[in-house]
Order: C-alpha cells, then structure tokens, then sequence
C-alpha cells in the first residue's frame, strides 16, 4: 500500500497524540495535519488533501456530524471515520448518511483503528461491533412502531441502562426534554413505567 495520508480533528490533546503515535508507528501511514477543531483545519483541507480524517463528534464550534457534509463538498474523495464515545443510533446513523466511511468508538483497540484506515483505502466500511450490531438492528425494527425515531432512541438508551442526565449529554438536549419524550412514550405505548415500556417495546420489535 502507498502511503497513506492522515488528518486528525480531535479537540483532546492527549487522544490526538496517541493517535498520532500509533498510526506513525505504520511505516505506510503519515499525519499530515492535527486541529482541535473543524473550524481551524478547514483552512488546511483543501491544500493538504488528506486521504482519510479521523474525527471526533464532540468538537468546539461545529461538531463532527455536521462537519461530514462540508468536509465531503471539499474532499470528495477524502475517507472519514467517526472516532467517538458516543454509540447512539441516531448520531450513527445520521454520521454514515452524512458521508462518514466507518464509526469506531474511541475504546477500540489500536489494532482496530490502523485497520480500519486501511480498510477504506480499500473501500471497506469500518465499525466496531457495538456499532454495527446498532446498524443491523436498525434495519430489523418494526417500522410500523407509534414511537418517533426520537423516542425510540431515548427508550433505546433506558434500556441500555443509561441514566436520564447521560442520554440528555450524549444526544445533545436537556433533561426535561428526555423527561418529555418518556411521558409520551409512555402515553403512546398505554404503560406507566420504563421497565413495561421497554418490555413492550422490545416484544414488538420497536427497539
């Protein structure tokens, strides 16, 4: 394989280092820019002309997700693999309509992200396996669920044991509007409780 031309935008310090080191130690990868935001390597992209970037969702300024479509409009032909803590369906699936080549969440082993550059190059698409079981299951849902694709992602997230405030940080909206989702999902699924809602909702395939 050629070399392969990597940016990083990555508003961690720490975690864009030790990106950078581990895909350094590649003998046929180079770093060619890092930024803290897209903002400031947005000036860069054009002239640098990475072939893959690696980016966070979570930035200062513009976040990844929307970041994708400006990025693709600049560099086409550039690879982006999302590298997040965040595992929501919503944020996943809207990060690979947007443009994005492959979702790792930022636990991956370092063996796993080298990979997963050379698997675009070779016109792969990379997950992790939490990732990509959420992908699989999106396309096995009920499609005629009462719920809202909002809804469902929030119950989603209860039945995966996160806390109200968690899932409220993780997709970008308060806790009263979590609050609010629950009371009408509680209300379209005709039960008074998280526990019977996620049982419903996971007998009829809902989530």
């Amino acid at each position: 394989m050629n070399s392969v031309r990597v940016c990083i935008i990555e508003d961690d310090e720490l975690i864009r280092d030790s990106y950078a080191f581990l895909i350094e130690k590649k003998s046929t990868h180079k770093i060619i820019g890092m930024y803290v935001d897209y903002e400031e390597a947005e000036k860069d992209l054009y002239e640098l002309h990475p072939d893959v970037i690696l980016l966070d969702i979570e930035l200062p300024g513009k976040n990844g997700i929307d970041a994708i479509p400006s990025i693709k409009k600049i560099l086409p032909d550039t690879f982006i693999i999302i590298l997040s803590v965040f595992e929501t369906e919503d944020l996943i699936l809207k990060a690979l309509r947007n443009g994005a080549s492959g979702y790792l969440t930022k636990n991956s082993p370092s063996e796993k992200i080298i990979s997963a550059i050379e698997e675009v190059m070779e016109g792969g698409g990379p997950m992790s396996s939490s990732v990509a079981s959420l992908v699989i299951k999106a396309f096995q849902k009920n499609n005629n669920s009462p719920l809202s694709k909002r809804e469902i992602e929030i119950l989603e997230n209860f039945a995966a044991g996160k806390s109200r405030k968690r899932i409220a940080e993780e997709m970008f909206i308060d806790t009263e509007t979590v609050k609010t989702h629950l009371r009408n999902i509680y209300f379209k699924l005709d039960v008074h409780s998280k526990a019977d809602a996620i049982q419903i909702a996971r007998s009829k395939k809902f989530i």
